[in-house]
């Protein structure tokens, strides 16, 4: 149902969020919306496949507790 992304999409798609955070570093540090900029350019990082990366998150989180 969901699927995975290559290796060379992943480390591409960290490579840009990367370079987003710094070129809006300056532009960033006077707005007062940019927790919600970096919310998004950290949910960007860690989605690795189709799966909603707050589904992936809760899946993880209850194997924990068991």
């Amino acid at each position: 149902m969901y699927k995975t992304f290559p290796l060379y999409t992943i480390i591409f798609r960290r490579i840009l969020v990367v370079l987003a955070g710094v070129l809006a570093f300056p532009v960033m540090a006077c707005l007062q919306s940019r927790s919600q900029f970096y919310s998004y350019l950290h949910r960007s990082w860690h989605k690795t496949s189709t799966k909603p990366v707050w589904l992936k998150q809760t899946e993880k989180g209850s194997k924990e507790l068991f």
